[in-house]
């Protein structure tokens, strides 16, 4: 593609946008809007980059398409396949063999198997039940290992060993990381050369680092940093947590503060150095970088809008470039 495409879920208004960027500027142009029969929340895209999952909470269903390699144009794949409950995160396994989904409301995680044309089996092979406010699965580089965090009330970590021929999540040893109150492990993301795992924590308004144990598939906490300057005392939640694509910065929104909370990764600890935050979007709940990881760009869902910035890859601050 001469350009990359980012696709963007509208829940209030039950559509999904798809953008070219141009990799030099950063800018973004609308290319189409697709209508749908409820409200996307989370999208996910497989290994090779040819289907797109896309979760209807309003519906509790997913939709898969697939994506052209030229343009970026989205094809529905047959009909909307209904979950076991309603997603708050999708993700696939590795391979793409896999889909993982999280649901908050039903406090549980499930995989569908994908068929070869990529659209998502009727059936789950897999549904574990865990505790409410469930918010995010991945799998591990290795393919052997996910993590099941829990906001609110929950405030867990449900560790499990992944299989990738059958499907099945299997509890860990230990199953639970507990925390100390008012935490909220919320989203994660894994280093990519460390082994280290990075949490964002929704209520205590924080950032933790793990270290991954790449036998056991275990989390053992190393570091946690405020995402707030020491003089904030107003309400706030955490929510996306990113990591650039080199490993060297890591970004989290902050929701009350209303700002991207940055940190410098040490290359060879994994430990973070605050570098302060960036103001945003009213409640900016969503937000990503391209590829290049030149850019980033975060939505507001109290506003409606959406800026782009530019990355400074040393020294981590963010240029706003356009709403």
């Amino acid at each position: 593609m001469t350009a990359y495409v980012a696709y963007i879920a509208v829940g209030g208004d039950n559509k999904l946008l798809r953008f070219a960027m141009d990799p030099t500027t950063g800018a973004l142009s609308l290319l189409e809007e697709i209508r749908l029969a409820g409200a996307p929340g989370p999208l996910a895209v497989d290994p090779t980059q040819r289907y797109l999952y896309v979760g209807l909470r309003s519906t509790k269903e997913v939709i898969t398409f697939q994506i052209d390699p030229a343009s970026g144009a989205l094809t529905a794949l047959g009909s909307a396949v209904t979950l076991a409950a309603d997603p708050c995160y999708l993700a696939t396994d590795k391979e793409g063999r896999w889909l993982l989904t999280a649901s908050y409301s039903g406090g549980q995680a499930s995989v569908y198997p994908l068929h070869n044309d990529g659209s998502v089996a009727a059936e789950d092979s897999c549904t574990v039940h865990t505790e409410p406010c469930a918010h995010c699965i991945e799998i591990d580089s290795s393919n052997r290992f996910t993590f099941l965090p829990h906001v609110a009330q929950s405030n867990v970590i449900y560790q499990y060993r992944f299989d990738a021929t059958t499907g099945q999540l299997v509890p860990n040893s230990p199953a639970r990381i507990a925390h100390q109150p008012n935490v909220g492990p919320r989203h994660y993301v894994y280093h990519p050369t460390l082994d280290i795992v990075y949490f964002s924590n929704e209520q205590e308004g924080s950032v933790t680092a793990y270290h991954l144990d790449p036998e056991r598939g275990t989390l053992v906490s190393f570091q946690t940093l405020s995402t707030l300057p020491a003089d904030f005392t107003g309400e706030n939640t955490c929510a996306q947590i990113h990591i650039h694509p080199q490993g060297h910065l890591l970004y989290v929104s902050n929701r009350g503060h209303d700002s991207i909370a940055g940190y410098q990764i040490d290359s060879e600890t994994g430990l973070l150095t605050s570098l302060g935050q960036q103001p945003t979007e009213p409640i900016p709940r969503a937000f990503n970088f391209d590829p290049t990881g030149n850019f980033l760009y975060v939505t507001g869902q109290g506003s409606g809008q959406m800026t782009a910035y530019r990355v400074d890859q040393e020294r981590g601050s963010l240029h706003e470039m356009a709403r």
